[in-house]
């Protein structure tokens, strides 16, 4: 809106009290900083929050160890209440969501090139509690080369996919109440660092930033540790070798969100703004079987959920853990998952798997009954 600014600052009084506010002193910024202002009075905010307010972990991990982790924080519930998950590329946050939804986490994603309303609408979900888990992506990080310190370069994207130009997840979206970031995949930037985390421990709330690092990431860190020394990276507590069962798992969903995959998710979300899309309202009113195709057209490649995948069993609950896991399930009011229940845990009508409750008995239990009862089935010979 930079056009529309500059008009408005044309039609106001020669003397009047201007204030402006910035998440970041950009380029852009600063023009209309020369442009607008007089002899302006600098108050400059502290880029992170304190260390009481916000805590900020780091895992040092690779590529498959961070679906891994992902899993166990959310499935054993170490991490709970809303959550932005943050990654580099649009395609990567459909690779999340989908790899989340084959464990029974749902999750929804931030597109940045859905239209604004899209966009606005997915954030007041995320805001009304339907949804606890948005994946977004800022892949055009807006900090200067020389807070990189040598990083690691980033590659340019393959796709040519328009933007909008004034997409940016982690700055003007109005998220509320945010528990958690994750940051899946490291900032480029100390800038873009900044802003992920600052969607949490707002006001007098507090939060937690979770950094899953990886060896061509350690750059990064460190660009950031040194742009910001007031910040404490704390390691997060967490023995990788006690999660073992989870990473057999996170392969096997991680092989089943194939590029065919993110691209059918894709589409079917592009198919969905179009049949809800206002402006072609009055064209499917016209052209009704335009409306029917796309409602019928089926995707190409479906991934098949796994429903074991959905449970926890005991044997992969890291033995620190398990106690507080039961604690958990029991709180919450629900039946355990089915390894549990097998083994006689209880069930949301409060009885054991296999124990007959009142005059009820199952069918199995009858039949054993009556075989006992014939003398025929039941003699046997003593050796």
């Amino acid at each position: 809106h930079e056009e529309d600014v500059h008009e408005i600052l044309r039609r106001l009084p020669p003397i009047c009290q201007t204030i402006l506010t910035s998440a970041t002193l950009s380029p852009e910024v600063m023009n209309l900083k020369r442009v607008a202002l007089r002899n302006p009075v600098t108050l400059k905010l502290e880029d992170v929050p304190q260390t009481e307010q916000l805590a900020q972990y780091v895992i040092r991990c690779e590529e498959d160890d961070k679906f891994a982790l992902l899993c166990a924080l959310f499935k054993l519930r170490l991490i709970r209440g809303k959550t932005l998950i943050f990654v580099s590329t649009v395609d990567r946050c459909f690779v999340v969501k989908l790899f989340l939804e084959q464990f029974g986490i749902r999750a929804c994603v931030l597109n940045s090139e859905l239209p604004v309303s899209s966009r606005c609408f997915i954030v007041n979900q995320f805001n009304e509690g339907r949804y606890e888990i948005v994946v977004a992506s800022d892949e055009k990080p807006d900090a200067p080369k020389t807070a990189e310190a040598g990083a690691t370069k980033a590659k340019k994207p393959k796709s040519s996919r328009k933007q909008d130009r004034e997409y940016g997840v982690c700055r003007g979206l109005d998220f509320q109440f945010v528990t958690n970031v994750i940051n899946l995949d490291f900032p480029t930037s100390v800038a873009a660092y900044v802003h992920r985390v600052g969607r949490t421990a707002r006001g007098d709330n507090r939060g937690t930033a979770l950094n899953l690092v990886k060896d061509r990431e350690a750059k990064l860190l460190e660009a950031v540790q040194k742009e910001l020394p007031e910040a404490v990276f704390r390691p997060y507590q967490f023995k990788m070798e006690e999660i073992e069962g989870f990473r057999y798992r996170s392969k096997d969903a991680l092989r089943a969100v194939t590029r065919i995959a993110v691209r059918e998710a894709r589409l079917k979300e592009i198919k969905t703004e179009i049949l809800t899309s206002q402006k072609l309202k009055s064209y499917f009113e016209e052209n009704p079987r335009e409306r029917q195709l796309l409602r019928h057209d089926k995707a190409l490649h479906v991934i098949k959920h796994q429903p074991h995948l959905k449970h926890v069993p005991e044997y992969i609950v890291p033995p620190t853990l398990q106690k507080a896991v039961r604690a958990g399930t029991k709180r919450r009011g629900h039946a355990m998952d089915d390894g549990e229940m097998a083994r006689g845990a209880p069930t949301p009508c409060g009885n054991r798997i296999g124990v007959k409750k009142g005059k009820k008995a199952s069918s199995a239990a009858k039949r054993d009954k009556r075989k006992s009862k014939d003398p025929l089935q039941s003699f046997s010979f003593d050796d």
